[in-house]
């Protein structure tokens, strides 16, 4: 605690990432390492949520993306997908409550309407519900690819365009943005990944470019709020250029 206390107290709030993406990796290897099923993972791995969001809202953090489901997931053993899926329901009805009370609003990407029909009206009513809240904006990445993303955006465009609503000459990268999933957000400041993999695994490719990368050997169920200010910490010790000098 006291070295927690320590990081919290030297943060500089005035320096601190808008917007922080993390890459939630690790679950199934941190149980087979307890010689737990990967369930016990995913169920820890929630619990870390709920810490990440409570310290986000603590020191004003505006914009939390986290990389809940991939559409890849769904390659996984269906039992695990069934059971990734309950967690989901359970933790925005458990949650939703607390999200009011703390002025948490709700936002989900991804191709949202190939969830489960249960998952999509869970998913639906909490966004509805904390649509009006003005603190931290949690963004969860549901069934969620970026190269399907750039995909859905460029359709859209096209049709857009086919319908005059749009001239092709007009389209740069500032309106191609508007027809991303992140429309209306800044790109990630700080992209957090957990277990010790150096690769973005198909996340929010368009918006990572110039996002400061941190990244931990612990799996995420051992991830918390020590190891969160930590990487905040370390993002505010580095010089970011942007391709300048």
């Amino acid at each position: 605690m006291a070295k927690d206390q320590e990081l919290v107290d030297r943060l500089d709030r005035a320096k601190l990432p808008q917007h922080v993406a993390i890459i939630m990796d690790g679950n199934g290897r941190w149980a087979k390492a307890k010689g737990l099923p990967r369930v016990a993972g995913h169920r820890a791995g929630v619990k870390k949520v709920r810490e990440v969001v409570r310290t986000s809202q603590e020191i004003g953090i505006k914009i939390l993306t986290l990389y809940a489901f991939s559409r890849e997931n769904w390659k996984r053993p269906r039992r695990e997908v069934d059971v990734l899926m309950r967690l989901l329901q359970e933790f925005l009805r458990r949650e939703c409550p607390n999200m009011n009370k703390n002025g948490v609003k709700l936002r989900a990407i991804g191709r949202l309407k190939e969830l489960p029909a249960g998952v999509q009206r869970v998913l639906e009513n909490t966004i509805k519900s904390t649509m009006d809240n003005k603190g931290l904006l949690l963004n969860l990445a549901l069934n969620y690819g970026g190269r399907s993303e750039i995909v859905d955006a460029v359709r859209d465009l096209i049709k857009d365009v086919q319908k005059g609503v749009r001239k092709v000459e007009e389209v740069d990268e500032e309106t191609f943005q508007e027809y991303l999933y992140t429309a209306g957000l800044p790109d990630p400041d700080l992209l957090i990944r957990t277990s010790g993999e150096y690769r973005i695994s198909n996340f929010l490719l368009y918006q990572l470019s110039y996002s400061e990368i941190w990244v931990t050997p612990v799996y995420w169920p051992d991830f918390g709020r020590e190891l969160f200010l930590e990487a905040l910490f370390d993002y505010q010790k580095r010089e970011r250029r942007f391709g300048g000098v």
